[in-house]
């Protein structure tokens, strides 16, 4: 053999030798990672550095307390921070877009305290001391506070299953003030703890759902004033609802509550229909329903139509907010129950505002801090079931028109509050003639924009699973009950993560042409299996007892299926490698562990081996302790392509 033939040999030997060094240092890489700090450690890190942040903000405040002070002022009221640069422009934009609402609130507020049970004067004082106090605290600059239908709907289906609002109307009264401080209480836990994941328990589906549902709930007990019938009944399910009214209709009624109520409906949902036309005039739907209240108060004031059967409001209780603190029992006996009722209704409140702020955040392009905000809310309700005021929280119908007013800041909630405290000061004798049936037509009015047909469709194009928790939400609502409802729609969507975590996706992957890259292979079919190595990615974030055992059935199913396959084309089985990659998996546990002894010796039995890629840095450390790693010979490998390219050399020799 001459030199010219022998110097190439050498080289392309010299060449292989440093490739595989390289690639043996890579995998001493991921083998010799440090030891990844424990649980506990991470807990002691976390309040070593909580408290050392509190030391630093304490030492500060000692050596200057004056601005240090005022800075944490500013954190807890972020009036100080944006009232530093309002102008005069700004605060025209608000009184006009806080007297906007004021006009869609106080007919509303009316409305949602007959749903909720209540007089109609809590209603009104529900929008007076909440959105003053969310002003000076709330981080949301167009989000309009105050009582919501949802909200009154889910407080008088559960409350009135404690005490009778017809029969004890006080110590009914005096319960929904007790819920609303146990809310507030909760709300300002979820967000000074931290704890906002709780209120995600609600998915997104599962709101869409109960949301319809409690509109078309609302919207068939408002058949009551709507028809004026005297005997309804205080269930919700649309059974018994649709029952009641069938009953009433076989009774004598008055069809001017109806003729009524229907004229100034058609007329609330004509101005609305003309608003979102045209945009200029949106400023018409928002006074439809107040205007609707004054004429139809003068109509019935006029023609004395409530002595021929029209239903009226009669005496509203003016004034400013008498202080509650007194009506607050916590020696009642349903105490405990109450207290279950003020945790839903904070989730659901929650959930509702934080949703609602969100979306206007995002238009307007700021971020929204969810912790503050659960506190805002949180105290605005504490504070409110101190001064006769239910739960309080976004509504949304009022603060798409305070978006669309041009509202600049948290001033319109203060405009707004204002107004409703002047009409319940000098106006609310007006309201003696008011029909039942109109306030019925104004709370019907606002609940087609509750009921979100397209985002139902998108959510069945998009997941079938959450698509369950909508309609089980929905239908939950409709035929049984408002809690059975957020039971079912929770249930459903736990379910869901239970159904992922134990039964985890696993993927074939196959080469990209003239790239490095590995994908599954039914995404992409055009990347190219391996020859004689089967690669598996995990799709779970974690392999432990709930999931272990199926994984590794699954993957054993698919090496024996893929021999199969060989079998019949009368080939030798081309698999000696399975090569495992767990870039996906974050942790494991010791049922993982054994289950990946169990594969490899299964493996090992038939002849073939197990190799480890991009493992995580806790995985790598539990193999690495339970002696995993020296079973399967140290296959461990940085990359995919590196395991590959492995696999191909010892071949080679």
């Amino acid at each position: 053999m001459t030199s010219s033939t022998v110097e190439p040999c050498k080289s392309e030997d010299f060449q292989v030798d440093i490739e595989k060094n390289q690639q043996d240092v890579r995998s001493q890489w991921v083998l010799n990672a440090p030891e990844p700090p424990s649980p506990w450690h991470v807990t002691i890190d976390s309040v070593k550095k909580t408290v050392s942040n509190y030391r630093e903000k304490v030492s500060s405040l000692c050596d200057q307390p004056c601005s240090t002070l005022f800075s944490a002022l500013q954190v807890v009221f972020p009036i100080l921070v944006w009232g530093r640069n309002y102008t005069a422009a700004k605060f025209r934009k608000d009184v006009l877009a806080g007297l906007t609402i004021a006009s869609l609130c106080i007919p509303q507020s009316i409305g949602y305290a007959t749903l909720a049970n209540l007089a109609p004067q809590y209603g009104l004082y529900t929008s007076v001391v909440p959105p003053l106090i969310y002003a000076v605290m709330g981080t949301s600059r167009e989000i309009a506070i105050g009582p919501v239908a949802v909200v009154s709907l889910l407080l008088s289906s559960m409350v009135q299953k404690l005490i009778d609002p017809s029969t004890d109307p006080i110590g009914y009264t005096k319960l929904i003030f007790l819920t609303t401080l146990f809310a507030g209480i909760f709300q300002t836990a979820f967000g000074l703890f931290r704890l906002g994941f709780l209120v995600d328990f609600l998915s997104h589906a599962a709101i869409v759902g109960f949301v319809a549902g409690a509109a078309i709930v609302i919207g068939l007990q408002q058949l009551k004033g709507l028809f004026g019938i005297t005997h309804f009944t205080t269930k919700t399910d649309i059974i018994s609802v649709m029952k009641a009214v069938w009953e009433a209709f076989h009774n004598p009624w008055n069809p001017h509550n109806f003729f009524l109520g229907a004229s100034f409906l058609v007329f609330i949902l004509t101005t609305r229909f003309v608003g979102k036309r045209k945009k200029k005039l949106f400023w018409l739907a928002s006074i439809s329903p107040l205007v609707s209240v004054i004429l139809s108060t003068l109509i019935v004031f006029l023609t004395r139509a409530d002595k021929n059967g029209v239903k009226i409001v009669k005496h509203v209780k003016g004034g400013l907010n008498p202080i509650s603190i007194n009506q607050l029992d916590f020696n009642s006996p349903h105490v405990v129950d109450v207290a279950k009722i003020g945790l839903i209704v904070a989730v659901v409140a929650l959930t509702e505002s934080v949703a609602v702020g969100r979306s206007f955040a995002s238009i307007k392009g700021y971020q929204l801090d969810g912790n503050k905000e659960m506190m805002s809310i949180g105290f605005t309700n504490i504070i409110g079931s101190l001064t006769s005021c239910y739960v309080a929280t976004g509504s949304f119908s009022r603060t798409a028109v305070n978006y669309a007013a041009g509202c600049e800041s948290l001033i319109s909630n203060i405009v707004m509050a204002i107004t409703v405290m002047i009409s319940l000061q000098f106006l609310t004798n007006l309201l003696y003639y008011t029909p039942i049936a109109i306030i019925a037509s104004v709370i019907i009015s606002a609940l087609p924009g509750l009921i979100d047909i397209t985002e139902a469709y998108k959510i069945w194009k998009v997941d079938k699973l959450d698509f369950l928790a909508c309609i089980g939400a929905f239908f939950g609502v409709l035929f049984a009950s408002v809690e059975i409802g957020l039971l079912v729609a929770v249930a459903i969507s736990f379910t869901k993560i239970i159904v992922i975590s134990i039964r985890p996706s696993t993927e074939t992957l196959g080469k990209l042409p003239g790239t490095d890259m590995f994908c599954d292979v039914d995404q992409y079919p055009m990347a190219i299996q391996v020859p004689g190595v089967m690669i598996i990615r995990m799709k779970s974030a974690l392999l432990c007892f709930a999931n272990a055992n199926f994984v590794k059935e699954r993957i054993i199913k698919w090496v024996t299926q893929e021999e199969s396959e060989d079998d019949k084309g009368n080939s030798k089985s081309s698999i000696q490698l399975v090569i495992l990659d767990t870039a996906n998996l974050v942790n494991i546990d010791t049922s993982g562990i054994a289950s990946l002894e169990e594969l490899y010796k299964c493996l090992s039995s038939h002849g073939k081996q197990l190799a480890i890629a991009n493992p995580r840095w806790q995985v790598i450390h539990k193999l690495k302790v339970s002696n995993f790693i020296n079973k399967i010979g140290g296959r461990v490998y940085l990359t995919v392509e590196e395991a590959v390219v492995a696999n191909n050399k010892s071949n080679q020799f």
